[in-house]
């Protein structure tokens, strides 16, 4: 039957739509107009016990035209006529209600005070504005009701699962609900008040806890499931995941509250849960305000720039009016997608696309000399660890020499700033990527004080999502059918976004004042492994039955765990609750300044062996996971 109705209503819908569309204003006045007459009618049938005395239908029938024309025109300036009806809820309930007593309010003012007509009921003008109202809004409610009830499921439409049952959901529910053409059914709530246990919200039953999601998820049948708590921390974000592994149907969200705000909840804004979703932290937050009179009108120029950190560097700082973005980069390929998209995106900005290699000095003072930066940021660097344990010349060339060239180049340029990117693994390193990236900073604080440039060191842990990451891999490897490596099954990392890590950069920009090395309060490490399966489980598949996990062992170099300070390093607060200070001379100073001197001639003479040696004297705190297999 339901079917036949909804077949029978399309296709007057189809017919006379466009019609009662052209006409509905007049349409709308006119059903007003019949249900205050009607409400005017039942009060006094009330009032009298449906046997209306003769002088009183008189009555009621001389003064009709003013209660239409009273009530009308309050509605009208209410703008009652206005709301669509199949979206009426409890405002539109309420402000019609207002409407209503208000034009019984000013019907009595005119036939009692003004008339003087005493003899009209005055439980009549009451109950006429109380039925006005009921009427409307039943009317409303009714067409509201109907089309809902019109709204035949597909066979096949999607089963979802919604995880919370508060307003989001409400919203998302009605939303889903009021619109056949998502194609989808919502069928269950799961929600851990105990208020809403057993409950329903527009008929859809409240089945259970975020604990029972895979229970319920496979009893119901469900085809995707949805996250309705857009301002859940990130501990009930792994809540619900964990809750969620095994379940073969992918799990979506809705966004965070601050991207709600300019639009209402709706399915369309449901996008996949990602892994920026499941930091085990909350994001951090800086002040962009404080970074446009820093680079507004600057000259600022991003060594690898095309490289995950400098190509955002480069995003981030374009929204600030640089003067000019310099964009130093030895990859072409990179280099050329960049300056495209930059100025695609920032067509106001004077964009200068330049190749070159840090570790060449004419090349790099040639740069500076062109383009005079006013700030400089150095994200130039190898940064694999396998890679540099079998190439150290290259990781010595590339992230000692290279930085020690690019920063003699800016001292000369008298360049206002100086930041460093460095890595959670220069503490305490085990690799030789780790270990040059510990000189790096070292070069930095020996640079500063020298000259008018301040030099800064930003330290942070494992960018998700960035070239050569996990990330990418372990997308790669599930979308090939597994298996997922990772190296054992202890392994743990820090991890940030990308946007995360460019932001506490140009934080450091602003905060630095010369000599510092600023670290991220990063939160926990993340197990790698269980990284892997969250991304499994967030692909819809079940780990180790889908998609296998394999442990290949640790790598050359590798250490179980990072950190982010030395002992030997004090920590200190900064302005902001995010950003620490680590204190203390990275490396000592000793033969360094000996060793870099003959280190561009002796680079090429020198045996793997040897160069191991003389960083485990420059450093102490190197110290070797593996041997190495180095060239």
């Amino acid at each position: 039957m339901r079917q036949q109705a909804a077949k029978f209503y399309h296709s007057l819908t189809a017919r006379y739509g466009d019609r009662v569309l052209h006409h509905r204003s007049s349409l709308v006045v006119a059903i007003q107009l019949v249900l205050i007459l009607a409400a005017n009618l039942t009060a006094f049938v009330l009032r009298f016990d449906a046997d209306i005395p003769s002088e009183y239908q008189r009555i009621m029938w001389d003064h009709l035209p003013a209660v239409l024309l009273i009530f009308s025109s309050v509605l009208w300036i209410f703008g009652i006529q206005r709301g669509l009806w199949r979206y009426v809820g409890l405002y539109d309930l309420g402000k019609i209600l207002s409407a209503s007593l208000t034009g019984g309010a000013v019907l009595y003012g005119v036939i009692h005070v003004l008339g003087g007509i005493t003899q009209y009921p005055r439980s009549v003008i009451v109950l006429t504005g109380l039925l006005t109202g009921l009427y409307l809004g039943g009317i409303r409610l009714a067409v509201r009701g109907l089309r809902e009830w019109l709204q035949v499921v597909e066979p096949d439409a999607r089963r979802v699962l919604i995880v919370g049952a508060g307003h989001a959901g409400e919203l998302l529910v009605r939303d889903i609900l009021s619109d056949a053409n998502y194609n989808s059914c919502p069928v269950g709530f799961v929600d851990d008040d105990p208020v809403k246990r057993k409950m329903t919200i527009h008929g859809i039953p409240v089945v259970g806890t975020i604990a029972d999601t895979k229970e319920v998820a496979e009893r119901l049948k469900v085809h995707e499931i949805i996250v309705a708590i857009p301002s859940a921390p990130t501990m009930v974000k792994q809540k619900i995941l964990a809750a969620s592994e095994g379940c073969t149907v992918p799990i979506k969200t809705l966004p965070n509250v601050k991207q709600l705000l300019g639009d209402p909840v709706s399915l369309h804004q449901v996008r996949p849960m990602s892994l920026d979703d499941l930091l085990q932290r909350e994001p951090v937050q800086t002040d962009s305000q404080e970074l446009y009179p820093f680079v507004s009108e600057k000259v600022v120029l991003v060594t690898g720039a095309g490289g995950s950190i400098g190509s955002e560097l480069c995003r981030q700082i374009a929204q600030h009016n640089p003067q000019s973005l310099v964009l130093f980069e030895r990859y072409e390929n990179a280099l050329h997608s960049l300056m495209l998209e930059l100025r695609r995106t920032f067509p106001a900005v004077n964009i200068h696309p330049l190749i070159g290699d840090v570790t060449v000095p004419d090349r790099v003072s040639e740069v500076f000399q062109q383009t005079r930066p006013d700030i400089v940021f150095h994200a130039a660097a190898h940064k694999h660890v396998p890679l540099m344990e079998l190439n150290p010349k290259e990781a010595i060339r590339n992230n000692v020499l290279g930085t020690q060239v690019v920063a003699e180049a800016a001292s000369k340029a008298n360049v206002d700033r100086f930041v460093l990117i460095s890595t959670d693994k220069a503490v305490n390193p085990s690799s030789i990527m780790g270990v040059t990236k510990r000189i790096a900073e070292h070069l930095m604080q020996e640079f500063n004080g020298a000259g008018f440039t301040r030099f800064t060191v930003v330290r942070f842990g494992n960018v998700l999502g960035s070239n050569g990451s996990v990330v990418p891999l372990f997308y790669e490897q599930i979308r090939n059918g597994g298996p997922v490596t990772v190296t054992h099954p202890k392994i743990k990392r820090f991890f940030m976004t990308i946007p995360e890590a460019v932001q506490l950069v140009l934080q450091a920009s602003v905060m630095g004042r010369g000599g510092e090395v600023f670290v991220l309060d990063m939160g926990e490490q993340i197990k790698v492994a269980d990284l892997a399966r969250n991304m499994i489980v967030l692909a819809g598949l079940v780990p180790d039955k889908d998609i296998r996990i394999e442990f290949t062992g640790l790598r050359p170099g590798e250490k179980l765990y990072e950190e982010l300070f030395e002992e030997s390093e004090q920590v200190e607060p900064t302005d902001h609750p995010k950003i620490h200070r680590a204190v203390g001379a990275p490396v000592p100073v000793g033969e360094l300044g000996e060793w870099l001197e003959s280190l561009q001639a002796n680079l090429p003479k020198k045996d793997a062996e040897e160069l191991l040696q003389d960083l485990k004297r420059l450093v102490p705190s190197f110290h070797p996971t593996l041997p190495h297999q180095v060239s």
